[in-house]
């Protein structure tokens, strides 16, 4: 990779995409730290300290944002919105007639479900911002100094509220829009970019913990630390080789003589990758397991018995019952994702349109029921890999409960080293463009 980056240097044209992208991740990194108006950002900081733990959906949000919804800034709700949107608009895909015909359309058919996410994306961004407005509202430092600051009473506390809640839409329009920048004029994807770069801030914070951890008490974290760090790289390695992975279904095509001349008889292959749904499933998952203690958010458990003292403890991140729901639902949502993603049936079909066949299996029918089997096996194989990795920081948690604020967890770095990967390959490609020889020497 650090190879690839070198080449793409030395290109003036690559360099100036390099720059463009560094300077836009730049840009939003300044802004996480803006504060908005009517906000006291320590208190707000002291609140989430103390209340976004336990996996609870601001935790989630806390560590998707990079830090910026604990400071109270113009990009709190970052990328939160668009990417809820395009998970919506996926789904409904697949579930509505119209915007299936839409996505079959080509290039024309996606630029209009793009247009439509981007207006999903800015409902969302205002329902977003006005439920974390009302969250601010009750925030305080534990003293009585409350997070929000208004002008006065009545009619301007209605306009504080207004501009709070507007500039948190338009910091997270401002957030796609530079995604979009990123991917028309920068290297990569824009927004994973930028979700790339608000999952990176927290690294360092992580490290600052164990570096406390190991000042406070050297007998037991120094060997935990280094144990720590050791097995974040063997788990780097093991997601890059999960990421390549693929199950390679032999394709031949029958051959056909036209005239004197003979087409097909080729021999290829479908490529299945393992890990096919990336971390969507792990959102899914994360987004359900975060309810629970959402609701307890918002109403407190101040009784230590009774059913919803039992619900609130069955729950939490701190158990064992967490962590075993959450490794069935993440293998769930990947056959979920994985069976929307891929149609056995319309493979086939294809395939005898084309005069291709499996070596072995019939058309029609067997070759469906084959590639269904075949999809089976590898996702359930994917659904493991990715649920050992979103469950591991989660026993950490349990383990040791100090370890439980290290976001540097297997989603985190999942995100994070796909985000790399795919800029790598960005490049090559770039770098191949650039270098090819073609035809004429």
């Amino acid at each position: 990779m650090f190879q690839t980056l070198r080449k793409a240097w030395g290109v003036p044209e690559i360099r100036k995409k390099l720059l463009y992208t560094l300077f836009m991740i730049i840009i939003f990194r300044f802004g996480s730290a803006v504060t908005v108006p009517f906000l006291d950002s320590d208190v707000v900081s002291t609140w989430m300290d103390r209340n976004a733990t336990d996996g609870n959906f601001l935790e989630y949000l806390h560590i998707i944002t990079g830090g910026a919804l604990s400071q109270a800034s113009i990009f709190s709700l970052s990328i939160t919105p668009f990417i809820n949107a395009s998970i919506i608009m996926q789904l409904l895909t697949y579930a509505l007639p119209p915007l299936e015909r839409m996505r079959n359309e080509g290039e024309e058919g996606r630029k209009k479900i793009e247009k439509i996410t981007s207006f999903v994306s800015i409902a969302l961004a205002f329902f977003m911002a006005y439920a974390y407005y009302v969250t601010l509202t009750r925030m305080d430092d534990g003293k009585g100094k409350s997070a929000v600051r208004y002008l006065g009473k009545n009619m301007d506390q209605y306009f504080s509220a207004a501009v709070i809640i507007l500039c948190f839409v338009a910091g997270a329009a401002l957030v796609v829009w530079m995604g979009n920048r990123i991917s028309d004029k920068g290297i990569g994807n824009g927004i994973s970019m930028l979700l790339f770069a608000g999952i990176a801030a927290r690294f360092p914070t992580d490290i600052g913990l164990l570096v406390d951890l190991t000042k406070r008490q050297p007998q037991k974290y120094l060997f935990v630390s280094i144990g720590y760090l050791i097995f974040v790289i063997a788990e780097i390695a093991f997601i890059v080789f999960m990421n390549e992975a693929e199950r390679r279904i032999p394709i031949q095509y029958a051959k056909r003589v036209v005239g004197r001349k003979q087409y097909g008889g080729q021999k290829t292959h479908i490529p299945i990758k393992v890990c096919m749904s990336g971390v969507m499933p792990i959102i899914f998952a994360m987004s359900f397991m975060a309810l629970p203690q959402t609701i307890q958010l918002f109403k407190p458990d101040t009784k230590t018995t009774g059913f919803y003292h039992a619900f609130c403890q069955f729950f939490s991140r701190s158990s064992v019952s967490y962590a075993i729901i959450y490794f069935l639902l993440i293998i769930a949502f990947n056959y979920f994702y994985v069976s929307i993603q891929y149609n056995p049936v319309e493979i086939a079909n294809n395939l005898r349109q084309s005069n291709g066949g499996i070596p072995g299996i019939r058309p029609g029918k067997p070759t469906s029921d084959y590639i269904q089997r075949v999809l089976s096996k590898i996702a359930l194989v994917g659904a493991i890999f990715l649920g050992i990795i979103a469950v591991i920081p989660v026993v950490m948690g349990i383990v040791d409960s100090n370890l439980q604020a290290l976001s540097m967890g297997g989603t985190t770095i999942l995100i994070s080293v796909s985000v790399a990967l795919e800029t790598t390959r960005t490049l090559e490609s770039h770098l191949m463009m650039r270098h090819h020889k073609g035809f004429l020497k």
